[in-house]
């Protein structure tokens, strides 16, 4: 792949707009070879060059089409949708320093309607999300800097992800840090039109817009690393009952599809 060239053709749109139209394992089978030609070689290919691009702007983050790259069949154990493939191709990039699927990444994805860019945390388990809100409530300048800064706001406009209607409990509603503190989420994303993905401007979008989110991970995944590094993390995670991590491990594979 050129440096000013995408791996992705019309052909890779096409098959994706073929697969939601006829989702289904017979189908699929007799045109495999399609999808490895045009969906997951240029996956793969992308992939490997955010590996050399990552060594400068992300090098905390794993960039290997063996870990990074998301399978095309659907997990459907817990999900009422029992259609059996996946209609985009995706990628995540998740910390080396954490174990899976715990911390803050980088994720795209490319399907028939559009090419989404993003990063952060979706859905932080309890401890990570205490964690999370001690370090923003001693650190809250840094936050707040981070998503004022050109490179994001251009981008992004603010901090995305679902919030609570009050401060949680043990924070003062008038804590500077108050509408950070709210969050459950937090990421930041941007979809862009289809046509990208074949677009010349494809990859540098993706390198642009992954470098401005980097800022983002690394504050995310500072509190958590650490506490991982002291065995805190593991500790509080055994403090969680075992039916509330089976709920948790149910909706995150409902995300996952």
């Amino acid at each position: 792949m050129g440096r000013n060239e995408s791996p992705f053709t019309q052909k890779t749109l096409s098959f994706l707009r073929s697969l939601k139209r006829n989702n289904d394992r017979e189908w699929f089978r007799a045109r495999k070879d399609q999808y490895q030609t045009h969906v997951h070689a240029p996956m793969v290919e992308v992939v490997e060059r955010l590996a050399v691009d990552f060594r400068k702007i992300a090098p905390e983050l794993i960039a290997s089409p063996k870990q990074s790259l998301f399978r095309i069949y659907r997990d459907t154990r817990f999900s009422s949708n029992k259609k059996p493939l996946k209609t985009h191709a995706a990628a995540v990039f998740r910390p080396k320093d954490l174990p899976k699927p715990e911390g803050a990444g980088l994720y795209f994805e490319i399907a028939p309607g559009w090419v989404w860019i993003g990063g952060g945390m979706w859905r932080p388990e309890p401890p990570e999300l205490v964690r999370l809100r001690e370090h923003i409530a001693d650190t809250w300048p840094e936050i707040r800097t981070i998503t004022r800064a050109a490179a994001f706001r251009k981008r992004f406009d603010e901090l995305s992800g679902d919030t609570m209607t009050r401060v949680p409990r043990g924070y003062p509603a008038d804590h500077p840090a108050a509408d950070f503190l709210k969050h459950r989420q937090f990421y930041g994303g941007a979809e862009f039109p289809a046509s990208l993905a074949y677009s010349r401007d494809f990859y540098p979008t993706l390198l642009a817009t992954f470098k401005a989110l980097m800022p983002l991970v690394r504050f995310l995944n500072e509190p958590l690393v650490e506490a991982r590094s002291s065995g805190a993390g593991r500790q509080m995670r055994d403090e969680i009952p075992s039916n509330q991590l089976i709920d948790m491990s149910r909706r995150a594979l409902a995300f996952r599809d």
